[in-house]
């Protein structure tokens, strides 16, 4: 799929009178946080309003979020109706999300399905994944394939089967695979624009309202690794 369109550093996907979806940059923030930086909802908000020339307050409702430092597919409604029956798919797990992440370790094997249970850690907002149930964990369970080797990486292929707080990268530490840039989760240094090497890359799911069936693909940023790709 190709961004239909780019204003502002705002990456479009697909638009339609239900729901707009944006391919998400390193540093974006998807809603508003003690930070107080604009965020991505706001710009997005922005854009239906100019685009449209409505009047008074835009209606734009969050459907999921992205971690800052990751980038890729951010879907959100534009009426009350698609926000209520996207917030259902997503929390019922009726949608199929795919992500591609960059690691420097290779993994123990090609493929495989990883199971942990993951504790959240609120003082320093991180995710520790357990092989084994502790009190206050949530399992979590993910699949990967390594699609490419690339100079001194691997680029991995990850399709999500529950939704945890950092759960990729929560998960990738605990096989020894840390995201690339990821400090947070044990890669030795960061990326120089902060980011991580992680991208959700594709997302499927029903429309809300006109029942078809959507696929999204989001390109990947533009750097040297990634266009390797």
């Amino acid at each position: 799929m190709k961004i239909i369109s780019t204003k502002d550093n705002l990456q479009i996907l697909h638009e339609d009178n239900h729901i707009i979806v944006v391919n998400k940059r390193v540093g974006d923030i998807v809603q508003g946080d003690k930070t107080g930086d604009k965020p991505l909802s706001e710009v997005v908000k922005e854009y239906i309003k100019e685009k449209y020339n409505k009047p008074g307050e835009v209606f734009l409702g969050v459907v999921h979020r992205l971690d800052r430092p990751t980038t890729g597919i951010v879907v959100f409604a534009r009426t009350s109706k698609a926000l209520e029956r996207l917030n259902a798919m997503f929390s019922n797990r009726e949608t199929q999300k795919t992500y591609w992440a960059v690691v420097k370790n290779k993994p123990p094997k090609t493929s495989d399905n990883l199971v942990h249970f993951l504790k959240r850690n609120p003082k320093n907002n991180t995710s520790k994944a357990h092989l084994k149930e502790v009190p206050e964990s949530k399992k979590a369970s993910l699949d990967y394939t390594i699609i490419k080797e690339l100079n001194n990486y691997f680029a991995l292929e990850i399709n999500l089967h529950t939704g945890r707080h950092h759960q990729i990268r929560s998960q990738l530490q605990a096989i020894g695979c840390p995201i690339r840039g990821d400090l947070k989760y044990g890669f030795d240094r960061s990326n120089p624009d902060g980011g991580i090497h992680l991208h959700a890359r594709k997302l499927v799911f029903v429309h809300p309202v006109s029942k078809e069936n959507i696929e999204i693909i989001a390109p990947t940023p533009n750097d040297v690794i990634w266009n390797s790709l």
